[in-house]
């Protein structure tokens, strides 16, 4: 199955549907089934102490495996969240964007489930992993 959304399309739904993501991630790689995206890391995404805020990589996460979705279905601004998951495995590198390689281990008519795993940019071990199930409203 091919991704029927390529990364410009994916770029601009995104722009007009959620400009208040604007400049904070990047869409770096689409196949089938799965995504590579970029936390482009500012002041406003770190805690005290320099580290990258739980909240940031939370929405990391999910906007991968949204992303995923889409590339997959097309563009579909209501498909939601119904079920998360993360697991906080270890301090990200101080100033390096984060990068999500995510893939969707389901696709169906109602429900998808994705997992990521997010890893400083240059680290060769995560700093999470996520689960998400997403709700896809019925197409017409």
């Amino acid at each position: 199955m091919k991704p029927v959304m390529d990364i410009p399309a994916l770029e601009e739904f995104l722009a007009r549907e959620f400009p208040q993501i604007a400049g904070q991630f990047a869409i770096e790689d689409v196949g089938p089934m799965r995504v590579r995206i970029r936390l482009l890391v500012a002041e406003h995404h770190l805690r005290p102490g320099g580290t990258v805020s739980g909240p940031s990589m939370f929405s990391l996460a999910d906007l991968a495996i949204y992303v995923a979705i889409l590339a997959m279905i097309g563009p579909e601004g209501l498909a939601v969240t119904t079920n998360a998951s993360i697991d906080f495995m270890r301090k990200p590198e101080s100033g390096a964007d984060l990068i999500c390689e995510t893939r969707l281990l389901k696709l169906g008519r109602v429900l998808a489930v994705g997992e990521t795993l997010i890893y400083s940019d240059g680290g060769k071990d995560p700093v999470a992993r996520a689960s998400m199930t997403y709700s896809i409203p019925p197409r017409n």
